[in-house]
């Protein structure tokens, strides 16, 4: 394969200066193989035709090796006005690659570090893997903006999004993060203790985030929870559990996945906090006439610190920091948020 059609492959994911120092460098090997094969024409041993050609094209003017032909002068002379080119324009292209790269990757992080401070009510994304892909496609799908962290800069490259790379466990990590400002963490490491120091770490700078911790073992559950920890997820048992519900009640399922994740269609589930101004505190379900008002059916009701009421009667009151879990379109959920609000 040519080399024009290597660097132009689409399964090579080369940056612009990345193909024009491979190209460069290609130019000066065919011309070091060339001056190489043609002093050995001329009865040079192969070192002694790879110094001849090494002194002659970086023009280090050692002399030459024997003394020349007119032939060999010729052949010379050529090689030169080849050699000493290519190897100038590698060079140069070296050095555009050194400080081009330097400079795409420092520009980059400072655009990240500004559109981090620009953030609010953000979810902050611990760890970038199987785990973490998901939760970020579901973030982005809901358009909710997120900032992941992971200490692999290799993983970081891969996840296409606003990142940090470092130690989440670490305080200065986090406040890069924007977590004074988050209204969220995930923490999807791999190990329980990474992910419990995390939980402890996030828990001390911002009382009031939300955070939701993986794990892998349920001996781990409690610890996190008093680390701080609002919601704890083992990826095993929600898969599980998930299969026996497709096996079990699989139109049920396959409802609640549409209706949850699926943007094309039209109604959704979604949860309408009541702030403390909000119009709708102190009224029943009944006198706020949600459904007349908006169109949406409120399918549960959660007072603040206490547990769910599922098809909530109509006299259910209101009050400030309760939870609506509502079903419908876009258009009932938006009038429902502005009188909520």
């Amino acid at each position: 394969m040519k080399i024009k059609q290597i660097l132009k492959s689409p399964a090579l994911i080369i940056p612009r200066f990345a193909k024009r120092l491979i190209f460069a460098l290609f130019s000066l090997l065919v011309v070091i193989v060339t001056g190489e094969l043609g002093y050995i024409a001329f009865g040079y041993t192969p070192l002694d035709a790879l110094f001849q050609t090494v002194i002659t094209i970086s023009t280090v003017g050692f002399g030459e090796v024997h003394s020349f032909t007119a032939g060999e002068k010729v052949f010379t002379i050529l090689l030169i006005f080849a050699g000493v080119g290519t190897a100038a324009y590698t060079f140069s292209i070296l050095i555009e690659t050194l400080f081009e790269g330097y400079l795409t990757k420092q520009l980059g992080k400072r655009k990240m570090e500004r559109q981090i401070h620009n953030m609010e009510d953000h979810v902050i994304l611990c760890g970038w893997g199987r785990v973490g892909n998901s939760i970020a496609n579901q973030l982005k799908q809901g358009g909710i903006r997120f900032v992941v962290i992971d200490s692999s800069e290799e993983r970081i490259e891969t996840c296409k999004c606003i990142s940090i790379c470092g130690d989440a466990t670490e305080e200065d990590v986090l406040l890069d993060a924007g977590i004074m400002r988050a209204k969220a963490l995930i923490t999807a490491l791999h190990g329980d203790a990474e992910n419990l120091y995390v939980t402890l770490t996030a828990r001390s700078l911002s009382p009031d985030i939300f955070i939701v911790s993986r794990t892998g073992s349920e001996n781990a559950v409690s610890k996190l929870r008093q680390a701080g920890a609002d919601r704890i997820v083992n990826p095993q048992n929600l898969g599980g559990t998930k299969m026996a519900s497709l096996a079990l009640q699989p139109q049920v399922a396959e409802f609640l996945d549409f209706v949850m994740h699926d943007g094309s269609l039209e109604f959704r589930l979604e949860q309408i906090e009541i702030p403390h101004d909000s119009n709708l505190i102190g009224e029943s379900l009944r006198s706020a006439r949600i459904h007349a008002l908006t169109g949406t059916l409120v399918l549960g009701l959660r007072h603040q610190g206490g547990e769910f009421i599922t098809n909530p009667p109509p006299e259910a009151e209101i009050a400030q920091g309760d939870v609506l879990v509502v079903i419908g379109n876009q258009n009932q959920l938006n009038s429902l948020r502005s009188i909520a609000t």
